[in-house]
């Protein structure tokens, strides 16, 4: 790492964010185990699975959280069946103490009665409800079936009901950088917390997409389309060279971002040692 590079600033930006994550953990047997990697108190983030339903994320944040970690439980609403399910959803997380919501439309098709994150989010604002936290989603990157104009007009409308908002998977550093400003000068003050790749490895990896469907998989593939291409080296992937040439933008007041999100695909172990690598690197 060229640690002479990183200015007194950035380097504290890097070590706050990097020290402090959201870890992006998807709702399969097999990952508990992994969180003794993690130090009691971090903030986990709960995927929703349209093969799995989101019962499964939240039997999962369930445990995370009898275990100590913050848990932000993905609700997508076109999972989401009716108002009854709703009622029953939000019911469960507040007797369970979860109140962190990562509102997304999510993928299952044909949808119930909320057909985007926008709907959801507006009849859970009519309902009332007991989260102190409510992330929604952007895409600095765009969307395969959705015009940039279209995600911008939706983000300004779901701002509103949100505390922060978090991007998709990105590898670009400029094009993150470039969005971000460019929210800033339309007036959009949402925080905003950057979405990474973890310590990541393709054997691991592929076992993973096996195990969350071939439907689910290839759903995400096509969203995350620079995914595959960075993986295929030797190693894995590391998101060292990103972090550093996004530190300036980290370091920015005015970009506003408040934290980084981790996919970590499951891979917790090999992210949180790629993690202590990285923060020892840079001092």
């Amino acid at each position: 790492m060229a640690r002479a590079r990183l200015g007194a600033a950035e380097r504290e930006a890097l070590g706050r964010l990097v020290g402090s994550p959201k870890l992006e953990i998807l709702p399969l047997a097999g990952v508990l185990p992994q969180l003794t990697a993690l130090a009691a108190g971090e903030t986990l983030s709960v995927t929703a699975s349209p093969s799995k339903g989101l019962e499964a994320s939240l039997d999962m944040a369930e445990a995370m959280r009898r275990d100590g970690f913050g848990v932000a439980v993905h609700l997508a609403a076109r999972m989401v069946a009716d108002r009854a399910h709703l009622d029953r959803l939000l019911e469960r997380m507040e007797a369970a103490g979860l109140d962190r919501a990562f509102v997304v439309g999510g993928d299952a098709s044909p949808p119930g009665a909320y057909p985007d994150a926008l709907s959801l989010l507006r009849a859970m604002a009519d309902r009332g409800h007991h989260l102190v936290e409510i992330g929604i989603g952007c895409h600095p990157q765009g969307h395969p079936a959705i015009s940039d104009d279209a995600l911008l007009a939706a983000l300004a409308e779901k701002a509103p009901f949100a505390d922060y908002m978090t991007t998709q998977l990105c590898f670009d550093a400029s094009a993150l950088s470039a969005w971000i400003a460019a929210r800033r000068r339309d007036g959009l003050s949402l925080p905003v917390d950057i979405g990474l790749p973890g310590a990541i490895d393709v054997p691991r990896l592929l076992r993973i997409s096996l195990r969350i469907g071939v439907t689910d998989a290839a759903r995400f593939v096509t969203k995350q389309g620079g995914l595959l291409t960075r993986l295929l080296r030797p190693g894995g992937y590391r998101p060292d060279r990103l972090l550093h040439e996004l530190a300036p933008t980290l370091a920015d007041p005015a970009a506003g971002v408040r934290g980084l999100h981790l996919f970590t695909f499951n891979q917790v172990e090999q992210t949180a040692a790629w993690r202590r690598r990285f923060l020892a690197a840079i001092g």
